[in-house]
């Protein structure tokens, strides 16, 4: 969909915060706003990492939910394809023509196997994870019923305590049922651990991922007894594909959010003790509010509250300043503490959401915008697919 001209923002209504040209100053808030020499920054700095430690990045589109950011992680960072939660997301991004998308979960609902088996004619290499013998037959038939080709990775559980197996066994047992099926193929392995990842600590990090690492490469070893190669081990997170990128073992990393970088994130440790964006990451996502009270002397009150951002990993930060806090939100409104009466109304303010993932999920659009102007409106493609 073509970017909306400043007319059809200011004059006829039309449903779009900015349009390109736009002074950064005149968005409509509540908005999201990135960055884009931040993104862009970011977005290299992690391809870089990958080219040189040997490693494919497959990069999480749940995390944006974005054709438009999907195909620059792929031509900025050298992103192999993308990754996601549902089905649904998958055919967004295989209908603006990402060609290698995973979907990093179970599929066992039988439409949702159906569409998943129609998505290779859309020209994307497809492939979703198994933890169950029993769903190799379902993506059997649905992929011999279109002509098409589902890949299979087993799932394990090493750590995370959702999806996957636990045991080396189960994994070679499965694996070699999807080899047997028609229709299917065996791509290798998913292990991410995901309830690591905002541990604050680097050690405990370590330790966490040094347990899934020793279960991937006992899986591994024992599937190459039997034959069967791993083309595809995939796993690793903003806050642990340094561990999983030099283990011998991982092949593929699938982070998200060093693209956005939200507040969650930003406040885990490196090695050597510094918040990771002051230095390995910037912030690169804002919610863009507006103060549209100040009735109170010591508050103001902002458009920016539960309905503009998810604060299921705590409250967002006011980007470059100390001298307000953004303290308490409701539906339509969010309360900046402002003891010095720095703040007046229509002023604007950059928030850093607490947790990118749902936060996107909630808006249309991205506004993307360098030195002041906006360059750029992209639409949040597969925003609020639930199915």
């Amino acid at each position: 969909m073509n970017a909306p001209t400043k007319f059809e923002v200011l004059e006829v209504g039309y449903n779009v915060p900015a349009a390109v040209g736009m002074d950064e100053k005149d968005i409509q808030t509540p908005a999201l706003v990135i960055d884009l020499d931040a993104l862009e920054g970011n977005i290299r700095k992690m391809g870089d990492w990958a080219k040189a430690h040997g490693m494919r990045h497959r990069v999480h589109g749940k995390m944006h939910k974005s054709v438009d950011v999907a195909k620059l992680q792929m031509d900025l960072g050298g992103a192999c394809g993308v990754c996601c939660q549902k089905v649904s997301e998958a055919e967004a991004f295989a209908r603006g023509g990402i060609n290698d998308v995973l979907v990093s979960n179970q599929v066992r609902d039988p439409q949702k196997i159906d569409r998943l088996a129609r998505m290779p004619k859309l020209g994307a290499r497809t492939i979703c994870c198994v933890d169950d013998i029993d769903n190799v037959a379902d993506l059997s038939e649905a992929a011999q019923r279109h002509g098409t080709e589902i890949e299979c990775l087993v799932e394990i559980d090493c750590g995370a305590g959702r999806c996957g197996v636990t045991t080396t066994p189960e994994v070679v047992a499965i694996a070699t049922a999807i080899d047997a099926a028609s229709g299917l193929k065996f791509g290798g392995i998913q292990a991410y651990q995901g309830a690591m990842q905002h541990l604050d600590d680097y050690e405990e990090r370590k330790t966490k991922i040094d347990v899934a690492v020793g279960m991937v490469k006992d899986a591994v070893d024992a599937l190459k007894a039997e034959g069967l190669e791993c083309d595809i081990v995939g796993g690793g997170g903003t806050g642990s594909y340094y561990f999983e990128g030099t283990s011998g073992v991982y092949n593929e990393l699938q982070c998200g959010s060093y693209a956005f970088m939200d507040a969650d994130y930003g406040r885990i440790l490196d090695k050597d003790g510094k918040r990771i964006d002051q230095g390995e990451w910037e912030n690169a996502l804002f919610i863009l509010t507006s103060v549209m009270s100040h009735a109170k002397v010591d508050k103001a009150i902002c458009d920016a509250g539960l309905k503009a951002q998810s604060v299921d990993s705590g409250l967002p930060f006011i980007f470059g300043r100390t001298d307000v806090e953004y303290v308490k939100c409701s539906d339509e409104h969010g309360v900046i503490a402002d003891p010095d009466g720095n703040l007046k109304v229509n002023d604007k303010l950059k928030l850093v959401p607490g947790h990118c993932d749902p936060t996107c999920n909630v808006h249309d659009w991205y506004v993307g915008v360098r030195n002041g102007k906006v360059e750029t409106v992209w639409p949040v493609t597969a925003r609020g697919y639930a199915y």
